[in-house]
């Protein structure tokens, strides 16, 4: 989701996606991964397990998401995995150090996309692999049609650093890969659900946490409020199933090797 704030619980709303990044990233026991947008650092802990003899970085610009990455990283006692809080557009990364970078939805953000895979191909050894997940398309993301269901009148067009659908063009993706040094660009679509609580009124905690619906009701007057609310819990309770309340949406998953 865009707008990504510090209490929602962004690996329980991508668990199904996971496992796609998970394969294709396909971490061997002495790479070295570099993961971008990190978060709370799931992914990150993940490959570092895999890279017995290796290490694993995230990157992140939240201080409270990398707090609570390295906290969960002292808990599991791993050694060879570590947290720098950054923008990797801009970060000055040890030169051809990491033989793999991942990324679960933590690409499209970036204020300049050719600055920051140029400084990201930086931090790559040659031939090294690059594994992302990106949004497709929002027509494809049915909690963005409900966002704009309910907020239609008052959602404002998304600056661009923070465009969710800033790659969801795949000629865009792989044109803005080949400029910055990549090539053997491969890119597959996934459609999986995402998953927002097991229950409405989780799911509604959940939507009301993130930056991007507090700034959507925050211009309403407390009867367009109560309406909004109103729709949004209908919304999620439409979507509530014995597996909890899920919203259709797909995804791209790109690949790309290092020149």
């Amino acid at each position: 989701m865009p707008g990504q704030q510090d209490d929602f619980d962004y690996d329980a709303e991508l668990r199904r996606y996971h496992p796609h990044l998970r394969t294709a990233a396909g971490v061997r026991p002495a790479d070295h991964v570099l993961d971008i947008g990190c978060g709370t650092g799931q992914t990150t802990r993940e490959a570092a397990r895999a890279a017995a003899t290796g290490s694993a970085l995230g990157i992140d610009i939240s201080a409270a998401r990398l707090a609570r990455a390295r906290r969960l990283a002292r808990a599991e006692d791993l050694r060879n995995v570590s947290f720098v809080q950054a923008d990797a557009q801009t970060h000055r990364f040890p030169s051809a150090r990491f033989d793999l970078a991942i990324s679960r939805f933590g690409t499209m953000f970036f204020a300049d996309l050719v600055a920051a895979f140029t400084n990201i191909g930086s931090a790559l050894r040659p031939g090294a692999r690059l594994v992302q997940l990106v949004w497709q398309n929002r027509d494809h993301q049915e909690w963005d049609a409900v966002i704009d269901e309910i907020f239609i009148a008052e959602r404002p067009a998304p600056a661009p650093a923070a465009d969710p659908f800033s790659l969801a063009d795949p000629a865009t993706a792989g044109a803005i890969l080949a400029m910055t040094g990549f090539t053997d660009v491969n890119i597959t679509g996934v459609h999986e659900p995402v998953y927002y609580g097991p229950d409405a009124a989780t799911a509604l905690r959940a939507m009301l946490s993130l930056q991007m619906t507090k700034d959507l009701f925050a211009p309403l007057d407390a009867t367009r409020t109560e309406h909004a609310l109103g729709l949004l819990r209908a919304a999620l309770a439409a979507r509530q199933s014995s597996g909890g309340v899920l919203f259709d949406s797909r995804a791209w998953l790109i690949t790309a090797n290092l020149l």
